[in-house]
């Protein structure tokens, strides 16, 4: 039996688990970044004088970082390691929060949100990749969600701390305490986090690889493929080559669309609300709502996920998102209804962005999985990016919140019609050659 075979059919051990918890807590350090901004959105543009398209432009600048962080940082984790790509990351977003709460003008604040995003890139793409190699093929699914439900638990801390806190210590405060529970979470990672079994695999080194195997529980005999055995480039190239070509297409559209569906309710829920006529400490219990309607969608999603398709189940999450996103703003006019619809567009928002991360990894072969995710992430940017920008501009020119949330509902609908044809990857067992492997990998992909 090979290691990744182990892995994969045996039970889950208690660091195996705490490896998904501390997963699931750096998730929760980049919900909490990237709606940072949203919360302390309104206290911002009183400050600085911001119009709506400013405001759209800040909205999005921790999303283009994440953008230029997946798709260039990300690829360099196939190479050196997906732990060394996550200390990384995270030196980079504690930089960008400091920063940001120390910024004194409009164009400061934009840029170091842009590092931040970079950052939270790096970070997402990373330890995806980490939960789902740490995982069982039983629990991979619920491993997914436990690590996605962070986002909406850090989100809801957020939202929580600024209702508390911009009233008496100002929006720095928010990017204050981010900051000091990044540079916990970088000494925690440093200590605790393994690398990736399938990395050193695929390195060769199997003396790490036992090592490893020994840390997390793994006892029984195992067999270490070589290297050669899986090799591919580890580069965005390959993502393009015979079958993974329409694969990969399809996983972009589907993940820009999600994302720009779940960051423009995420980042203009709070400010859109006040819009609507709702006090701003409304628009901010409804941007908690959301949050942790987020937590409780993951969590969700990742137990259906034991017992039906995860792909079947991102199809039906991404029709009902269309239907309740409509539904939220409608009601509008009755509060207790709309925050309940709030936790009903985070829970299955934040589902789909879970079925994301679920699918995109088993989509293909070890070798390429973190260039695979990371390029997704980062192509999903455009969407996510031109979102809240666009929303700025609408507002700006008279479009109504009740239009715009029927727009969003409408792209997250079509995410069901990309997602058609999208398969999970399997590698062959037997022994090959490298040449006969390589054919094989690309022949097991189906479109």
């Amino acid at each position: 039996m090979d290691i990744r075979q182990l892995i994969d059919t045996t039970r889950m051990t208690a660091y195996q688990w705490f490896i998904i918890g501390l997963a699931c807590f750096l998730n929760a350090l980049d919900g909490y970044d990237l709606v940072a901004m949203a919360f302390t959105s309104s206290s911002v543009s009183e400050e600085f004088g911001l119009s709506g398209a400013q405001l759209g432009w800040l909205l999005s600048s921790a999303l283009i970082g994440i953008g230029i962080g997946s798709l260039f940082l990300a690829p360099l984790a196939d190479r050196y390691g997906r732990r060394t790509l996550i200390l990384a990351a995270l030196a980079i977003d504690l930089v960008g929060l400091s920063m940001s709460a120390l910024s004194d003008t409009y164009g400061e604040l934009l840029l170091w949100r842009v590092v931040t995003g970079i950052g939270v890139g790096g970070i997402l793409a990373c330890v995806t990749v980490v939960v789902s190699e740490f995982s069982n093929l039983r629990f991979r699914g619920l491993t997914i969600s436990i690590y996605s439900a962070g986002y909406g638990l850090g989100a809801s801390l957020c939202g929580v701390l600024a209702a508390q806190l911009i009233p008496t210590h100002g929006w720095r405060s928010i990017f204050f305490i981010g900051a000091a529970l990044t540079g916990f979470a970088l000494v925690i990672t440093f200590f605790a986090l393994p690398e990736s079994v399938d990395h050193l695999r695929n390195r060769g080194q199997e003396d790490k690889v036992r090592a490893i195997a020994a840390r997390i529980g793994k006892t029984d005999e195992f067999t270490v493929t070589p290297a050669a055995v899986e090799k591919h480039s580890a580069g965005l190239r390959e993502l393009f080559r015979g079958p993974f070509l329409a694969t990969t297409i399809k996983l972009w559209i589907a993940f820009s669309l999600i994302t720009a569906g779940f960051n423009f309710a995420n980042q203009w829920t709070p400010k859109l609300l006040t819009e609507y006529g709702l006090s701003a400490q409304q628009g901010i219990i409804g941007g908690i709502m959301l949050s942790f309607g987020g937590t409780i969608g993951s969590l969700i999603y990742g137990a259906l996920t034991t017992r039906i398709d995860a792909r079947r189940l991102l199809v039906i999450f991404s029709l009902l998102s269309a239907v309740v996103l409509v539904g939220f703003i409608s009601a509008a006019n009755w509060p207790g209804l709309m925050f309940a619809l709030g936790v009903g567009v985070g829970m299955l928002l934040n589902a789909c962005v879970t079925g994301m991360y679920t699918v995109t990894p088993q989509a293909y072969p070890s070798a390429l999985r973190t260039s695979g995710v990371g390029s997704a992430i980062g192509i999903s940017r455009v969407g996510a990016v031109m979102a809240p920008i666009a929303v700025g501009y609408l507002l700006d020119a008279g479009w109504s919140p009740t239009a715009l949330y029927v727009t969003a509902g409408a792209l997250v609908a079509v995410t069901a019609i990309a997602m058609i044809g999208v398969r999970e990857h399997t590698t062959p067992v037997a022994a090959t050659t490298p040449a006969e492997n390589a054919d094989a990998d690309r022949a097991s992909v189906r479109s």
